[in-house]
């Protein structure tokens, strides 16, 4: 039993060791790897040499763009707390946020990162959306959204496709089970073809898997973008307001052609 105690006791102490070892030469320390959105970020290292009355410069990059900058006191031992709180109008993107500490003239800098997940992208849409068709009635479109609501969605015959009007509270993305019989791209020889998919008068790429009934498209938007067009080649209903009137062409040219073939009756 005894030695049970001295292993435990020597596995402490060893512990104890690394974790003091890894402060002291940690420069620059993030207290976790990921955070949500009203986080308390905690930044903690310990410079080389104090320098007196010389604050370290903390600053925190998502991309190129500062997000929070700070200058913090340092102790005589040389270490240095701060505290964040992620949120606010610079706290609107998901993604890898940067960590720049640099003290002194010589500009030492320290560097460090974190991954960042804002409320709105946290919140996950997972349901099915059913989109009026005229005459063919309804149809349903399943859908997953990131970072948004969906306000409404549309069969517009004039574009052959989709119009969807989303509120994006932040980067997101939508996802959404188009059935074939509903809309669909095609060649003129029948293979699959591309959608063009706009966003608020821009293209913009997307990502796609597909089987024999249905297309699966990923759209990625940013915050603030409004209406999703998705055009195909054809799309519910088939006789729409275009579709109608070569209709009615159609059906005025072939009475006019019967009516020329129609034998004359004689009256006698």
């Amino acid at each position: 039993m005894y030695r049970l105690y001295g292993l435990a006791l020597l596995s402490v102490l060893i512990l104890v060791a690394v974790n003091t070892a890894y402060a002291e030469d940690c420069k620059l320390c993030i207290a976790k790897e990921f955070y949500k959105q009203g986080d308390a970020i905690v930044i903690s290292g310990k410079v080389d040499a104090v320098l007196e009355k010389t604050p370290i410069i903390i600053q925190i990059f998502y991309n190129t763009n500062i997000v929070n900058i700070a200058q913090v006191e340092v102790s005589q031992d040389g270490s240095y707390t701060h505290t964040v709180i992620a949120d606010g109008p610079y706290w609107k993107s998901d993604g890898k946020y940067t960590v720049k500490a640099t003290y002194g003239v010589s500009g030492n800098v320290y560097e460090s990162s974190f991954d960042f997940q804002t409320k709105a992208s946290a919140i996950i849409t997972t349901q099915t959306f059913e989109v009026k068709a005229g005459d063919s009635g309804t149809f349903d479109i399943p859908y997953t959204l990131r970072g948004g609501t969906i306000k409404n969605i549309i069969v517009d015959p004039q574009i052959l496709g989709l119009v969807v009007t989303i509120q994006a509270d932040g980067d997101g993305t939508l996802t959404m089970d188009l059935g074939r019989k509903w809309i669909d791209a095609k060649t003129s020889v029948g293979d699959d073809d591309s959608f063009i998919i706009i966003i608020d008068g821009s293209e913009v790429q997307y990502q796609e898997t597909s089987d024999a009934d249905s297309r699966t498209i990923t759209i990625q938007f940013q915050e603030g973008d409004s209406d999703i067009e998705i055009i195909g080649t054809q799309v519910i209903p088939e006789f729409g307001p275009i579709a109608a009137i070569v209709l009615v062409l159609a059906i005025t040219v072939t009475i006019a052609v019967s009516a020329r073939k129609m034998p004359l009756l004689r009256i006698s």
